[in-house]
């Protein structure tokens, strides 16, 4: 299978997988910002921005070895199950006695929050190990299933807990767990016939995927501070209702987000598959470049109406969350291409090097964060998070280069990044007609990226207009 039809065919099926996932949540928070107070929203945001960190730190990322090893060693996929699972569950047994640990020397209800805390930990885990690992088995459509399915749990039991018990922040964690815990099952029924009986045991390939493994460590924990570090900061010092309203913010974002992870999902099968073709830096530059164009013209969008969108979202005290977004939407954009380049650097098995720009990158954020946030509070996090993220960017572009050289357009790709920022200063201070003023930066950054639009379209359109023509027919388990 050609490289633009494997990739095409991927992001349709995560497509799938992603757009009714997010959409369906993403419709869920007018209900959750109505039914949950501030304080009890920012509980939950912790919760979720701990398990960020600790579920890739205590599994030691098998989930991205899983990943990478399912797609390059297909004859081994059965022990690559074993030791991922094997991992997910030491790590859970540490979490379990972590908090064991902790319940003498807390309250009853931080007891019980602990309790939970460890469910949601073993469900959240398993849940992300298996789709990594069906991903690297190149199994999408149980991905697609088991995202689609896990989705579909938690808002059905969202609305039974929060709408008709009404219990509150319990109801929404009993939801993910429930949920997870769900997926979990459907995902090994449908992988039955895959997986059979039967989980060899392969010492060798286990110190393999533990090599890969924690050299990310560095990687992954560097990711968590530049994505969560921010929260506990302004719950620290703004205290847990203004990160519930700080969290809240990050609904936007999680808009252009969306289309991100879809690209990136296929993106990091397809560079694992192509790193080593003759024409890999022409491939390579051409998604760069349509990754770049569509994340900035769609954080672009959404600052233009990030007012209109936070009115028709958040509810009470949570609208003002909304200032907060424009400086996170740039945040996105340096993040994902990060994410882009990283995938390359990690084909070619050099996590350390981006565990190195990711650590400087998390290093930067926090140093901004403890300087910006007593000052100026949650909009310091954000504005300290997108500098942060750019930081991150521009080390893992000088770090693939060695790799891989990518053509851009670096003049023109630097004054799109100004006219953001302008979009966001304008937009948050009010200045002016901010509105004209934003519109017109929009179509600017339309016509600096026209012509290359037209071009990628127009190889994409030819790639998929061969591939409905019926040339060659793969199985899943196909590399």
């Amino acid at each position: 299978m050609g490289k633009y039809k494997y990739l095409a065919n991927n992001i349709a099926l995560f497509s799938i997988s992603n757009l009714v996932s997010k959409i369906l949540v993403f419709l869920l928070v007018p209900f959750y910002t109505s039914v949950l107070t501030t304080a009890e929203y920012g509980v939950a945001d912790i919760f979720q921005v701990t398990l960020l960190l600790l579920v890739p730190a205590l599994t030691v990322n098998m989930g991205e070895a899983a990943l990478r090893y399912g797609i390059e060693k297909e004859n081994k996929r059965k022990g690559i199950l074993r030791v991922g699972l094997k991992y997910t569950f030491l790590g859970a047994a540490l979490v379990a006695l972590a908090a064991y640990a902790s319940a003498f020397f807390v309250s009853d209800r931080i007891r019980w929050y602990l309790f939970l805390f460890v469910l949601l930990f073993l469900s959240n885990a398993l849940y992300e190990f298996l789709i990594l690992y069906f991903q690297g088995c190149e199994l999408v459509k149980i991905v697609v299933a088991g995202s689609v399915f896990s989705t579909v749990c938690m808002i059905s039991c969202n609305l039974y807990f929060l709408l008709v018990l009404k219990i509150g922040l319990n109801g929404y964690l009993f939801s993910q767990m429930i949920a997870y815990f769900a997926s979990v099952c459907l995902m090994l029924l449908l992988s039955r016939k895959y997986i059979g009986k039967g989980l060899p045991k392969d010492e060798e390939l286990e110190k393999e995927m533990l090599s890969y493994g924690k050299p990310l460590l560095l990687y992954s924990t560097g990711s968590w501070i530049n994505n969560a570090a921010d929260r506990y900061i302004v719950a620290g010092i703004c205290g847990t209702a203004v990160n519930g309203i700080y969290g809240v913010a990050y609904k936007i974002p999680a808009i252009l987000m969306v289309f991100q992870r879809i690209f990136a999902q296929a993106w990091q099968m397809s560079a694992t598959k192509s790193y080593q073709d003759k024409n890999s830096s022409e491939f390579f530059s051409m998604m760069y470049r349509t990754y770049h164009m569509f994340m900035v013209l769609g954080c672009s969008v959404l600052i233009l109406f990030v007012r209109a969108i936070a009115w028709i979202l958040f509810k009470k005290d949570f609208y003002e969350a909304w200032q907060f977004v424009p400086p996170l939407l740039i945040s996105v954009i340096f993040g994902a291409l990060t994410g882009f380049l990283g995938s390359i650097c990690l084909a070619h098995k050099d996590s350390r090097s981006m565990g190195y720009a990711t650590g400087i990158g998390a290093l930067i954020n926090l140093l901004l964060n403890f300087l910006t946030v007593p000052k100026y509070g949650a909009l310091g996090a954000a504005a300290s998070t997108a500098v942060s993220y750019f930081s991150m960017y521009f080390m893992a572009f000088k770090i693939v280069k060695k790799y891989v050289k990518i053509e851009t357009r670096p003049v023109r790709n630097y004054v799109s990044y100004i006219l953001l920022i302008v979009q966001a200063v304008t937009m948050i201070n009010s200045i002016g007609p901010f509105y004209v003023i934003n519109g017109l930066i929009f179509l600017l950054l339309f016509l600096l990226y026209a012509k290359e639009a037209a071009d990628v379209f127009g190889k994409m359109k030819g790639s998929l207009r061969k591939g409905m023509t019926g040339h060659g027919k793969t199985n899943d388990l196909q590399s």
